[in-house]
C-alpha cells in the first residue's frame, strides 16, 4: 500500500472536528454530515462484503476475520496494510472512499451507520453484510473510554453525563437501541448475517464457521485454526496493522487508554 495514501487518510482523520451534527434525527460527527452527499452516493458493487455495527461492538475483530476468510487464511497477505486502509470506513472521509473505489473486488467495507442511512446502492447490488451486536452495558463502557482516547471525538465528560447521552442517543452514530433493532429487522429482507459479540467470545471457532458459510467458503481445519489464532485478542492487540499504533496521538492517544482494552465480557 502506498505510504502517501495512508498519510493522506491519517491527515483527514486528524482534521475531523469533534463538533456534532445530525442527519435524519441521528447524531453524527459534523465532519460526516459535511461530506454526506459523497457518502450517500457511494457506489456499492456486486460481491461487496460489509461489516456493520454500532461502535465498540467487535468491528475490528470481525474485519480481520472477514479479511482472512476472503484471503483463504493467508496471514501474510492480511498484513499488507493497516486495517483502516484494507477495509475502508465509509464515514471516514473522501480519501477512504477513494481507496474503496480503487480496490479490486471482492471488497470488504466498514460502516457504523444505522440501517436507514446506508447508501441505497448497497441494497441495489448483490452485497453481503455481517452485522455485529454487543450488549449495551459493555458497549457503553467501551465507547466511553474510546471517546477519551479518540481525539477526533467530543470529550465524554464524566461517566454520569456520558451515560445520559448514550441512553438518549446523543452520541455519535446515534441510539444503540434503534441501531441494533433496525439492523435486526433488515436481516429479513437483505443478505445480512447477524452476529453477537458475546457469541464470538464464547466460541469464536463456531462464529467463524458461520461467517465462512455465509460467504460460501469451506476450509480445512488447519486453515480455520490459523484464522482463529490470528484473530485472537492477544494476536490482534500485538498486531500493528490492527491495533492502530500507526496513528499519531493527535488522532488516537493510546497513552490515555489502548484501542484494544480487554477483549472479553
Amino acid at each position: 500500500m502506498d505510504p502517501q495514501v495512508i498519510e493522506k487518510v491519517v491527515q483527514e482523520m486528524s482534521n475531523f472536528s469533534p463538533d456534532m451534527g445530525e442527519l435524519q434525527g441521528v447524531t453524527l460527527l459534523q465532519g460526516i454530515c459535511d461530506i454526506w452527499d459523497t457518502i450517500y452516493n457511494f457506489q456499492a458493487r456486486d460481491g461487496d462484503i460489509v461489516v456493520a455495527s454500532y461502535p465498540k461492538s467487535g468491528t475490528t475483530w470481525m474485519q480481520e476475520i472477514l479479511d482472512l476468510i476472503v484471503l483463504d487464511g493467508d496471514v501474510e497477505r492480511s498484513l499488507r496494510a493497516p486495517c483502516f486502509i484494507k477495509v475502508p470506513f465509509l464515514e471516514m472521509g473522501h480519501t477512504s472512499l477513494e481507496v474503496a473505489d480503487s480496490m479490486p473486488s471482492p471488497r470488504i467495507l466498514k460502516t457504523h451507520l444505522p440501517v436507514q442511512l446506508v447508501p441505497p446502492s448497497f441494497w441495489e447490488k448483490d452485497v453481503k453484510v455481517v452485522y455485529v451486536a454487543r450488549n449495551p452495558k459493555d458497549c457503553m463502557v467501551s465507547y466511553y473510554y474510546f471517546h477519551k482516547m479518540d481525539q477526533t471525538m467530543a470529550d465524554p465528560g464524566n461517566w454520569e453525563d456520558f451515560f445520559s447521552n448514550f441512553m438518549s442517543g446523543k452520541v455519535t452514530w446515534g441510539d444503540w437501541f434503534d441501531h441494533v433493532i433496525g439492523w435486526w429487522k433488515a436481516k429479513d429482507h437483505h443478505k445480512i448475517l447477524y452476529i453477537f459479540y458475546e457469541d464470538m467470545i464464547e466460541d469464536p471457532r463456531r462464529e467463524i464457521l458461520k461467517v465462512m458459510k455465509f460467504l460460501g467458503k469451506d476450509f480445512p481445519e488447519d486453515v480455520v485454526q490459523k484464522i482463529l489464532q490470528h484473530t485472537s485478542f492477544k494476536s490482534m492487540k500485538n498486531n500493528p496493522v490492527v491495533n492502530f499504533s500507526c496513528l499519531p496521538e493527535s488522532v488516537f492517544d493510546q497513552s490515555v487508554t489502548s484501542f484494544m482494552r480487554k477483549g472479553k465480557l
